[in-house]
């Protein structure tokens, strides 16, 4: 990245100063923390499959049965793993583009203010994360920087930063790019042992319901007002050049002139545009034969949309293949954890006993006794918050939970594709906090998780009453569905 940041002292270092707020210095000293002990998120994941696999012995499984289920599990993610990396690249390869950074730096010159500022970021980060997270992340970190070219603003780069996290901290999980709802409503995603007990569940049922648009609609207007509101004045911001922040007028893909005779088709856009043309005749097929909603609930309709757009946008392939290959390395987190959450989803629901009872049966049996069919959203929307915290898996931990969640679901007789957004609602909110996910913002913007998480911390305090609420009050308009099993 051609961002970097000087040396400074003193507040600039990334400490509270004494004109911080008390949970500001407190959200700061958690951060730091928590950047001190914490391991990296594979690490958390390993840790759980070793706990998953003692518990099943525990349970009475025996460990060769544990080892099978563990192969097994491996890769039975593999087409979901191959579908959320899709999710990244495509996000990236779109933000990235031409047209992208002119819409950026377009938006960049509308606010007047440095407040103003910083809720025009919060807004577009949050509405681009209902269209893909990666997308979301790029987006907000580039406008921040394309803001922050405007001096005359004073605007608060941390602020600023803080508020483009907010897609990954409040909403991405309401919106497409939901790994829950796309895993649930895409049958070939499905883990068979988790499609017998959950079925296959259409976006209606998930992201599309009216109690879904509610809470993505309170959420959007509380963070933008909170941003706004928590964002300092001209006179106490810091700003980026204040923080020896250098910044660059783009997010640069370099691409060489054609070397040689061999080169000139990646300089031309000849492929690109034939390649679009059958792109768009196969999408006409897709959506002229089924419903929009159907069509777009399909990940692979999903990413394709998102890699030809980013192909069409580059418009030629060596801008496109240099945009992809900058894009992989935010990739490596998902390719290398997910075949372990497949594993632990193995272990929890196919490693029985001697009575045929696995760990999932029992921990779903624990969440029935201590729950009720209205007491269920709020039950789930803490643990899975807790849970969020320490395994940071922007929706991959819905294969831990899911087979033992959603049979608690069905045995309390709870709306199954709302069992679904209590878990998106809710594991979103530690986000927020924990910095694993804010390491692609991070890179573009220079700064560190402890710039940020002051001002995101004060809209955790907001966001989790408000949203356990919701989750608990909406829960009392849907009625319960059987799974349907294809």
């Amino acid at each position: 990245m051609p961002t970097t940041r000087a040396a400074a002292s003193g507040p600039v270092s990334g400490g509270s100063t004494t004109t911080d707020g008390a949970l500001v210095r407190i959200a700061i000293a958690f951060t730091a923390w928590a950047e001190r002990w914490f391991p990296d998120a594979y690490i958390f994941v390993a840790v759980a499959v070793m706990v998953v696999s003692v518990g099943a012995i525990a349970n009475g499984a025996s460990p060769l049965a544990v080892s099978v289920a563990f192969g097994n599990g491996f890769w039975s993610l593999i087409t979901f793993t191959m579908q959320m990396a899709f999710i990244v690249i495509g996000g990236y390869v779109v933000a990235t583009s031409a047209p992208a950074q002119r819409l950026i730096r377009s938006l960049a010159r509308l606010p007047k203010t440095g407040t103003g500022a910083v809720g025009l970021v919060a807004a577009a980060a949050m509405i681009a994360s209902l269209l893909n997270w990666g997308f979301s992340l790029i987006v907000g970190g580039l406008l921040v920087r394309a803001l922050a070219e405007r001096r005359e603003l004073h605007m608060d780069y941390r602020a600023a930063g803080a508020a483009a996290y907010l897609g990954l901290g409040a909403t991405w999980a309401m919106g497409l790019s939901s790994s829950a709802a796309q895993l649930q409503a895409n049958a070939a995603s499905l883990p068979k042992s988790l499609l017998t007990i959950t079925g296959v569940i259409p976006f209606t049922e998930t992201i599309f319901m009216w109690q879904s648009f509610l809470i993505t609609a309170v959420l959007l207007v509380i963070s933008i007002s909170i941003a706004i509101w928590s964002a300092p004045g001209p006179s106490a911001a810091m700003t980026a050049e204040a923080m020896g922040i250098e910044i660059s007028h783009e997010e640069e893909i370099n691409v060489l002139p054609p070397q040689k005779p061999g080169d000139w088709l990646e300089h031309s856009p000849m492929l690109t545009i034939l390649l679009s043309l059958l792109a768009a005749g196969w999408l006409f097929y897709e959506f002229s034969r089924q419903s929009a909603i159907l069509a777009i609930s399909n990940l692979n309709t999903y990413n394709f949309l998102f890699v030809m757009a980013g192909l069409l946008l580059h418009w030629r392939p060596k801008r496109f293949l240099a945009a992809v290959a900058k894009s992989v390395p935010a990739t490596a987190g998902v390719l290398i954890q997910f075949p372990l959450y497949g594993a632990i989803a193995a272990i929890l629901t196919q490693a029985k006993n001697g009575a045929g009872v696995t760990v999932s049966d029992h921990i779903s049996h624990a969440f029935v006794s201590m729950s009720t069919q209205h007491l269920y959203p709020l039950l789930i929307g803490v643990y899975s918050a807790i849970l969020g915290f320490f395994v940071p898996s922007g929706g991959g931990k819905w294969l831990l939970e899911a087979p033992y969640v959603m049979q608690a679901a069905n045995d309390l007789k709870v709306h199954l594709g709302w069992a679904v957004q209590v878990y998106n609602a809710a594991e979103a909110l530690p986000n927020l906090i924990n910095p694993f996910w804010m390491l692609p913002l991070l890179g573009v913007l220079g700064l560190r998780a402890r710039d940020l998480v002051g001002f995101t911390f004060l809209q955790l305090l907001v966001h989790l009453p408000v949203v356990l609420f919701l989750l608990w009050a909406l829960a009392y308009t849907l009625e319960y569905h059987p799974p349907i099993v294809p």
